[in-house]
């Protein structure tokens, strides 16, 4: 495990290193706790702190208490915490430009000092302390609806690494609060039958080839072996029930240091239950840390803004 935890440290350091470049809590509880009032921000942006935990809320100008607002919360890498993830996607301004309610979390906090999420059996709980971050996340979400007005039928994940496996982990727990996710260069359960989503929920499943923290041919964490890229794609089409042929689209262009149009896309949306859709997005010659190029904030954005389900 340690070689494994120090290609996870030395991804997280990378991190830094892309933000730099491009810049030119507690572990226990299951969810915020009720009877502390937490004073949310009216507009622009602010940090809280829900359930022992800090989450950065970002409130955009265009929010009126009249119209429900989607809501997007992004989740962040083991060893890494929100800031650091949110310096490296740059939601804010997308939050800003396209009307959505965005929050960062942190997530626990491990022997080592380290901010992991415990997501799924084989991801990140390297410490045996077993937090509830499924019932924490689900709850925060329900703190977040109670204060603003959030569309129930349009409520995003956005995770890297850790904090995609926890995203993949909310959409098979809460799926009946989660419309759609995009999971950055993480898996899914290592046995897909503890994954049993409620309804089916859309999926970005984003892969890098050369990923050297979580191999896209898959691989194991301290022992414990997490599916590849592909499996974890065919395990959502059993999910959200749909055929397993999917339709490539034109490439894109996500990554700064790789040619252009690097990223393909599969596309998968026939048959797909309730309207949902999987797709698989392979960056290739990418890093667990691809240095991200300005158009990948609006492309992931828009792939969930997309997404929504009925009104409840």
């Amino acid at each position: 495990m340690a070689r494994h935890r120090g290609r996870v440290v030395g991804a997280m350091i990378a991190v830094a290193a892309v933000m730099a470049a491009t810049a030119c809590g507690s572990a226990g509880g299951s969810g915020p706790s009720p009877g502390i009032p937490v004073v949310m921000p009216s507009s622009g942006t602010a940090t809280v702190t829900i359930g022992g935990r800090p989450v950065t809320v970002h409130v955009p100008d265009s929010y009126d208490p009249a119209r429900p607002a989607p809501l997007v919360v992004a989740l962040h890498g083991y060893t890494s915490d929100a800031a650091e993830l949110e310096t490296y996607l740059r939601l804010t301004p997308e939050s800003q430009r396209q009307g959505f309610v965005y929050a960062y979390p942190d997530g626990s906090t491990d022997d080592h000092g380290d901010r992991f999420w415990n997501a799924t059996d084989a991801c990140c709980d390297l410490f045996g302390a077993k937090p509830d971050d499924s019932g924490y996340l689900s709850a925060l979400i329900s703190s977040i609806q109670s204060t603003y007005r959030i569309d129930r039928g349009r409520v995003y994940l956005i995770g890297h690494s850790n904090g995609a496996f926890m995203a993949f982990r909310m959409a098979c727990d809460h799926a009946g609060q989660i419309t759609a996710i995009v999971a950055v260069n993480g898996a899914g359960w290592n046995d897909p039958a503890r994954c049993r989503p409620s309804e089916p929920v859309s999926v970005l499943a984003i892969h890098s080839t050369d990923d050297e923290s979580i191999a896209f041919a898959g691989g194991a964490i301290d022992g414990v072996t997490y599916p590849s890229a592909a499996a974890t794609v065919t395990q959502w089409l059993g999910y959200d029930r749909c055929v397993a042929e999917g339709r490539d689209a034109p490439g894109l262009d996500l990554v700064t240091d790789l040619p252009a149009a690097e990223t393909s896309v599969r596309t998968y949306q026939q048959g797909c239950a309730g309207g949902s859709s999987v797709q698989a997005w392979t960056i290739n010659g990418g890093t667990h840390v691809p240095r991200l190029g300005p158009a990948f904030a609006p492309a992931v954005t828009g792939f969930l803004l997309a997404r929504s389900k009925p009104a409840r």
